[in-house]
C-alpha cells in the first residue's frame, strides 16, 4: 500500500511540473504577442513608405525621360543660338551660315556666290550669320567683334573683314569688322542697314529678302556702285524692334535654368530610390 501511494506520488509530480510549465509558456507568448504585432505593424508601415518612395521615384523619373525627350524632339534651328555658331571654323569657301535655318537653297546659292565675287573683285570679305537668338551676348555687335576677333585673330587678316549678323526673334542685327572694312562701308550705311533693311524684313518673317538686300546694299558700299536704297516702311506698321533691358534680363539665360532643374531632378531620383531599397532591408 505504502508503494502504491509513493508511485501514485511520484506520477503525479511530473504531471504538475507539464502543467505549470504550459501555464508559463502561455503566459510568456500573451506577454510577446502585442511585441508582434507591434513588429508587424512597423514592418507593414516601413514597406507603404519604401513603395510610395519607390512610387515617387518613379514618376520624377518618368517626367525627366518626358522632359529629355520633349527637349530632344526640338529642331536644331529652334534652339539655336550664338554658341553653335562661335564652335564654328573660320570659313574659308563658304561666305553664309545660316543657323537659324530661315534661308532656302536659292538664296544661300546666290548669296554666296555674290559675296565671293565680292571678295574676288574687291578683296573685302563678308560672312553672313543668322541666328535665332542671343543667350549669352545682348549686343549684337558685340556678338560680331566676338566672331571677328575669333575667326580673324591677327589684325592683318582681320582688316578687310566683315560680318552681318541677323537675329531672327530678336528682329536685329549688326555689322561689324576690320578698320578698313567698315571704312569703306561707312557708318551711314551700316545704321541704314541695321534700321530699316533687317527691321524691315524680319518683321515680316521675310529673312531671305532681309539677306539678299542687305547684301545688295553692302555690295554697292564695296564696289562703289550706286546704292540701291532701303525699303519703305508702312506709316501703320511701325513698331519697336528691339528689346528692352528688362526683357533681355528676363528671356536670358531660360535655357540654362531648364538644364539645372533636369540635373537636380537626375541627382535627386536615384537618391530617393535608393534610401527606399536601404529601408525596405
Amino acid at each position: 500500500m505504502s508503494t502504491c501511494l509513493s508511485s501514485s506520488h511520484v506520477c503525479q509530480a511530473p504531471c504538475s511540473q507539464q502543467r505549470s510549465r504550459g501555464q508559463g509558456a502561455a503566459l510568456h507568448v500573451a506577454a510577446r504577442l502585442p511585441e508582434r504585432v507591434a513588429r508587424q505593424q512597423i514592418s507593414c508601415r516601413a514597406q507603404k513608405e519604401s513603395s510610395w518612395i519607390q512610387h515617387m521615384g518613379k514618376s520624377a523619373a518618368a517626367t525627366l525621360a518626358a522632359a529629355l525627350l520633349s527637349v530632344s524632339s526640338i529642331p536644331a534651328s529652334a534652339i539655336a543660338t550664338e554658341f553653335d555658331v562661335m564652335n564654328t571654323s573660320t570659313p574659308s569657301l563658304n561666305y553664309l551660315i545660316d543657323d537659324a535655318g530661315v534661308l532656302n537653297k536659292t538664296t544661300k546659292k546666290s548669296v554666296n556666290d555674290r559675296l565671293y565675287k565680292i571678295e574676288t573683285e574687291t578683296g573685302y570679305r563678308l560672312e553672313v550669320v543668322t541666328v535665332r537668338k542671343l543667350e549669352f551676348e545682348a549686343d549684337a555687335f558685340a556678338f560680331g567683334d566676338k566672331l571677328v576677333a575669333k575667326w580673324f585673330p591677327e589684325k592683318s587678316d582681320a582688316d578687310k573683314k566683315g560680318v552681318m549678323i541677323i537675329v531672327t526673334t530678336g528682329k536685329d542685327g549688326a555689322i561689324t569688322g576690320g578698320p578698313s572694312f567698315t571704312q569703306k562701308v561707312g557708318d551711314s550705311m551700316i545704321d541704314s542697314v541695321i534700321g530699316e533693311n533687317i527691321p524691315i524684313f524680319t518683321e515680316q518673317e521675310k529673312f531671305n529678302e532681309t539677306v539678299t538686300s542687305s547684301v545688295k546694299r553692302l555690295e554697292s558700299a564695296l564696289t562703289g556702285q550706286k546704292d540701291p536704297g532701303a525699303p519703305q516702311r508702312a506709316a501703320e506698321g511701325r513698331t519697336r524692334t528691339y528689346k528692352t533691358k528688362g526683357e533681355t534680363q528676363d528671356k536670358k539665360g531660360i535655357f540654362s535654368t531648364i538644364v539645372l532643374v533636369l540635373l537636380g531632378i537626375s541627382v535627386v531620383v536615384p537618391m530617393l530610390q535608393y534610401w527606399g531599397y536601404t529601408s525596405k532591408e
